[in-house]
């Protein structure tokens, strides 16, 4: 429990990871899949005896390395493999990181209910229905202090919070071994753009009755202080468009529901009209007015092709793209790729967001890209438009002072925001004994005397790339890795019966950069190619009842090792992708001996798992 008018020494032990613990098999299994040394793609699994319920079932995106991958998902094997166990869903808030891998999920194993905020379900039915799963689960939603039943083990109650995304929950499960909480993303907002304020009281009460353990938001566990509120940023923006003499093009995340509320009123007032572009901006905004979170006169939204009949100074583009992404619309109106909006001079673009990490050179770059086009831009933690939507160490303090839990286990963040957040919890007077820094796949199992990892499940990743169709299996992901840093070579070989080239192999490079001459290379990968087939031959061919049976796999397979070896030796530190095309007859088999062997196939396919048998 938190003690207090205590001042306990902070023991660096507390933040070194436990080592697996015997297992007394009546325990809570909290099985977290995403969300942990990492920013994205939160899911977590609560299982007790045979029942199973998830929490959030989020998506991240690539890095710079995941070449061709959209979007990046938790690894759910665990999931197919106890799907008879699962008994529902629970959702916190609407954001794409805790909804956004539901859809993908869902063609896989069923769930058959999933609770959540109106907003949240809100936008998950429209995903639903375009991915074609809506008939896999029930949507329901749920108001402040709801309790709902999941099973027989899984009591759980909505606690509203405060977040950057409207209709933001925390959650209290009660299981058989007491009560857990799990804070979601929250901040401590005192002054919430749509009134709804942070349920304390209820937060209070679960503390005074005892919190078994408490899972919490570490995003911003490295940052001293309280978060500011999201009203705080209403008069820098109302200040920044006032200044601007020309068109003004905003983005912000677009489901910043709050922000998105405040640029429109202010957009209202100045007397602008607002043109939205992007997707998934007019989706939010649609649902978020239809559920009175955003409350504004419909004729404050004109359509893209009125923007060339109303003055600059009376026009607002609300826009995606405020993390740089490749797709999104303020990316390619950076690139001039747009079809309907380019920039000109006297624009003013305003970043209301900072760049999660690994996304700021993608930031930059649009950034330079604007500027380079004539556009002011705006941007910069300095200028005070955008608040983040996390808790820094205060508002963690307070979480903590108000559950007051006998276990805790720092969660949503990178590994350093655990250690710092589980640092915070020592100094609210939590033992170091009683928390644990986890990883992804890990099964911590909770008692009512005990916390510790017992188990390790599988968990990693699973991308998607823009068809959205499947995921890219790992060889996929290295060879485009190998493609791009190194490029492909490509040799066409045509092989007779009796392991002749039938002519000099055609070879292709494309993206190779080497200082060796390529008539060298080419000369080289002929000669392997020729020894290959001189030296090894025999070991191909087999006869049976009469027939000659050759291994064509075990031919191409050697040929090709052949080629890398000589790749290797002779390019040094190069190491490109090698694609072989082996010619090879189709033969039939009643032919005799006297029979001359068809002319070779070149269909430019690789011959991969065949076998060709010709009279002997």
């Amino acid at each position: 429990m938190v003690k207090n008018g205590t001042t306990p020494i902070i023991k660096s032990k507390a933040s070194v990871r436990k080592p697996v613990t015997k297992s007394d098999g009546n325990g809570l299994k909290i099985i977290p899949l995403g969300g942990l040394h990492e920013i994205g793609k939160n899911t977590c699994v609560f299982e007790y005896g045979d029942e199973i319920i998830l929490l959030d079932a989020g998506l991240a995106f690539p890095t710079d390395g995941m070449h061709g991958v959209n979007i990046v998902l938790p690894d759910v094997t665990y999931l197919r493999e106890n799907r008879h166990k699962i008994k529902g869903m629970i959702v916190t808030h609407g954001h794409e990181d805790h909804i956004g891998g539901i859809p993908f999920h869902l063609k896989q194993f069923d769930v058959p209910v999933i609770y959540g905020p109106r907003l949240a379900m809100a936008l998950l039915q429209g995903k639903l229905e375009e991915a074609g799963v809506s008939d896999r689960t029930e949507l329901r939603s749920v108001r402040p202090r709801e309790i709902v039943r999941i099973g027989k083990n899984f009591l759980v109650e909505y606690i509203r919070n405060t977040h950057s995304i409207a209709d933001s929950f925390t959650v209290a499960i009660n299981t058989p071994v007491g009560v857990v909480i799990h804070t979601g993303d929250f901040k401590i907002d005192h002054t919430p753009v749509d009134g709804e304020f942070f349920d304390f009281q209820r937060l209070a009460e679960y503390g005074e009755k005892g919190v078994q353990c408490l899972l919490s938001d570490s995003t911003n566990a490295e940052v001293p202080g309280f978060t500011p509120s999201e009203s705080s940023v209403a008069p820098n923006l109302d200040r920044v468009f006032a200044q601007a003499a020309g068109r003004i093009l905003v983005t912000t995340f677009a489901s910043s529901v709050h922000r998105l509320n405040i640029i429109l009123n202010i957009a209202e007032k100045q007397g602008r009209s607002v043109a939205v572009v992007g997707r998934s901006m007019l989706n939010v905004i649609a649902h978020a007015r239809n559920l009175g979170y955003v409350k504004c006169r419909d004729d404050l939204f004109i359509p893209l092709n009125a923007l060339r009949d109303t003055p600059d100074d009376k026009v607002l583009i609300l826009t995606t793209g405020s993390q740089g992404e490749p797709l999104s619309a303020l990316t390619r109106i950076a690139h001039g790729a747009h079809r309907q909006i380019s920039i000109k001079k006297g624009d003013t673009v305003v970043f209301s967001a900072n760049p999660i990490p690994g996304n700021t050179i993608a930031v930059v770059n649009t950034i330079d890209k604007l500027m380079m086009l004539g556009a002011n831009v705006i941007y910069g933690r300095d200028k005070g438009i955008h608040v983040s939507g996390h808790g820094c160490q205060e508002d963690q303090k307070l979480m903590l002072a108000l559950t007051r839990p006998k276990f805790f286990v720092p969660v949503h963040g990178e590994h350093r925001m655990l250690v710092k957040h589980s640092q915070t919890a020592q100094s609210m007077g939590i033992p170091p004994e009683n928390m644990i820094i986890i990883d992804n796949g890990d099964v911590v199992e909770l008692t009512q005397d005990s916390i510790g990892v017992i188990d390790k499940v599988k968990a990693g990743i699973e991308p998607v790339d823009s068809s959205r169709t499947g995921v890219v299996k790992d060889d996929v992901m290295r060879e485009r890795r190998q493609l791009a840093e190194d490029g492909v070579i490509t040799v066409a070989v045509a092989v007779d019966l009796n392991g002749k080239l039938m002519a000099k192999p055609k070879i292709h490079f494309r993206g190779v950069v080497t200082s060796v001459d390529q008539t060298v290379l080419d000369n080289s990968i002929t000669q392997a190619i020729e020894l290959t087939l001189n030296d090894r031959w025999s070991e191909f061919v087999r006869t049976f009842d009469g027939q000659k049976e050759i291994d064509w796999v075990g031919v191409e397979t050697q040929v090709e090792r052949s080629i890398e070896r000589t790749l290797k030796r002779e390019l040094n530190r190069n190491n490109p992708l090698v694609v072989l095309l082996m010619n090879t007859p189709d033969v039939d088999n009643s032919s005799d001996e006297s029979s001359q062997p068809p002319a070779p196939q070149t269909t430019g396919r690789r011959r991969t798992r065949t076998a060709a048998r010709v009279a002997s």
